[in-house]
């Protein structure tokens, strides 16, 4: 007997759109950042894509960067725009608010062991910074949430930040986290999308998706006097 056809749950992970601090290459953590004008240009323009899946919920860090991203899929929607703090980016402790050159000048013992090969040296953290292991930990209670959360044939879309987003997506899946260099980091406002094969279990079908990189146009409408 052919057994009927199920429809598949989706997850899509959307990262939020361009903020100054990501223009300017600062460490946001958990910094209420909001999106700049190409950040928001960039969640406009995502918005209708993903309002295609037509989501049964939008859940979202509380963080504004996210919330504000989250906000333009909702008003396509009439979803509500759940707030879930475990949504978060990585907490960078001292190093928010800095550059990678600033970073550098202020812990300069800190970026030598972040850049070093030697898989014996002592794991030493920024102070203030959150664990990683508390992250993933997070992070997959969410994910796993959110697809238990899920009836046949339903998308959930949960937005987030890039690392956090990237730990969560090794998680889920059981991988340990030293292969997150396998996975290059998402672009401001892309998404990877996550579907339940039937047989197979979830799969990533789409990821790093954009609708263009950067709405360049914007951007140098933005340089000029």
């Amino acid at each position: 007997m052919v057994q009927p056809s199920r429809l598949p749950r989706r997850l899509v992970l959307w990262r939020h759109g361009r903020t100054e601090w990501n223009r300017l290459g600062i460490a946001q953590g958990h910094a209420n950042v909001p999106l700049d004008e190409v950040g928001v240009a960039q969640a406009e323009r995502a918005a209708p894509f993903l309002a295609s899946y037509e989501p049964a919920f939008i859940w979202s860090s509380d963080l504004a960067r996210a919330r504000q991203t989250a906000e333009r899929l909702a008003a396509l929607t009439g979803q509500q725009v759940v707030l879930d703090p475990r949504l978060r980016e990585f907490g960078v402790g001292a190093r928010q608010g800095m550059t990678f050159a600033q970073f550098k000048e202020a812990f300069p013992e800190l970026f030598l062991d972040s850049h070093s090969d030697n898989e014996q040296a002592p794991v030493r953290r920024v102070p203030g910074a959150e664990d990683p292991d508390q992250v993933r930990e997070r992070m997959l209670a969410v994910l796993t949430a959110a697809a238990q959360a899920l009836e046949e044939g339903h998308t959930g879309v949960l937005v987030g930040h890039g690392a956090s987003l990237r730990a969560g997506l090794l998680a889920f899946f059981g991988a340990p986290p030293e292969l997150r260099e396998m996975i290059a980091g998402m672009s401001n406002c892309a998404w990877a999308v996550l579907e339940q094969h039937h047989h197979r279990g979830w799969q990533i079908i789409d990821y790093n998706a954009q609708t263009l990189p950067e709405p360049l146009e914007l951007a140098d409408d933005l340089a000029s006097p």
